[in-house]
């Protein structure tokens, strides 16, 4: 539908220097070619090109007279424009289709790389959301990840300093050694212990040759999420803390006492602590990177997370709220922000297992702290 502009274009102007021999608009039948390159392929803009010298041609004819130098010289440069944007449209499509296969490999890449979480892992219901700060960008620093231990749903999600190629590469070095140590039945704390020794010892082996190597880290968060129980185990490195939404209100799951980065320095025991929280049916609990938090409108104001969560009705589960937020955000951020971001969020179902004699869960509001 779009081609009948030129083509229209080019009827109406040979029709009307047919009808005026004193004006010679033959001239203008270059847009419709230079039309036809924004909207088609080089055929379609070479049978413009075509069409658009025919017309200028058909003038004298239907005019009866004889076709001068003036008019020969009008149709020769129409002629070479129509080439020089056949030509033109030939490598822009060549460019575009590269950048399509170039599009796809890195969804393709960041899709092996953050698998997508399962909707359901034993009692939990479980919506992720990933916001690539670039379209032609679709994989960063940002990871999540899930595996089933024991009786237990692990969660790790993390934002890798950098980007590009290196951040690519410590990414999916932190996401293998998390998969990979699933059978190992790992404590929380080990976990981090392990994680912690892969990434100092990728980036101190690199130093010698890349010393910006030597200043990488990751924020992380890792959870354990028992299936019977009512609670949530957090090891907090560095990363923002989630929000945990009960009944209409909405808090921090602060950390006791933060732990480092993974990667900054060889990872001890006593760098981290593992805290508790109560987490009961029907509580969601969203975990964000700092690409969330950190994006700015243009008077540069940072997003208000659990402000605007405020305003969410509460109705469609996870899903619903990370597709909330995933709107609002770009609304706040005019449509474009600075970092990738990630979301995850996560609502405890009615157990389908009952309890185990003798353990109880945790008060709702209670937060338990353990090393």
């Amino acid at each position: 539908m779009l081609l009948l502009i030129p083509l229209a274009l080019i009827v109406a102007i040979t029709i009307t220097d047919i009808l005026t021999p004193g004006i010679q608009l033959g001239p203008l039948l270059v847009v419709a070619p230079a039309l036809t390159a924004s909207i088609a392929g080089p055929l379609g803009t070479g049978l413009m090109g075509v069409l658009a010298v025919t017309g200028q041609i058909l003038v004298p004819v239907f005019q009866g007279t004889r076709m001068t130098a003036s008019l020969q010289a009008q149709a020769l440069g129409i002629a070479m424009i129509s080439g020089f944007l056949v030509a033109f449209r030939y490598v822009r499509g060549r460019q575009e289709r590269q950048l399509e296969r170039t599009r796809s490999v890195a969804v393709a890449t960041q899709e092996v790389l953050i698998r997508p979480l399962p909707r359901r892992s034993g009692p939990l219901r479980i919506a992720t959301d990933y916001i690539a700060a670039e379209e032609e960008a679709q994989v960063g620093g940002d990871l999540y990840a899930s595996v089933r231990h024991g009786g237990a749903t692990r969660l790790v999600i993390g934002d890798v300093r950098g980007k590009g190629l290196n951040a690519i590469e410590d990414t999916s070095l932190l996401l293998g050694a998390f998969h990979g140590s699933a059978y190992r039945h790992l404590s929380l704390l080990r976990m981090v212990m392990h994680l912690g020794h892969a990434m100092y010892w990728k980036w101190a082996c690199d130093a010698a040759d890349d010393p910006v190597a030597a200043e990488s880290f990751v924020t992380a968060l890792l959870l354990d999420i028992p299936d019977d129980v009512g609670l949530v185990e957090i090891v907090s490195c560095g990363h923002p803390p989630p929000l945990l939404l009960r009944a209409g209100t909405i808090r921090p799951l602060d950390a006791s006492s933060p732990g480092c980065p993974l990667g900054l320095m060889p990872p001890a025991e006593d760098q981290y602590v593992v805290d508790t929280f109560g987490f009961e049916p029907g509580d969601i609990l969203l975990l964000y990177t700092d690409g969330v938090i950190e994006a700015r409108n243009r008077e540069g104001t940072f997003y208000p997370l659990a402000e605007r969560i405020a305003a969410w009705d509460g109705n469609g589960g996870p899903e619903h709220l990370v597709a909330y937020v995933h709107k609002d955000l770009l609304r706040h951020a005019d449509g474009s922000i600075g970092d990738d971001a990630a979301l995850i969020a996560v609502e405890r179902l009615p157990s389908e297992r009952p309890r185990p004699p003798g353990r109880d869960a945790p008060a709702a509001d209670a937060g338990v702290t353990g090393r």
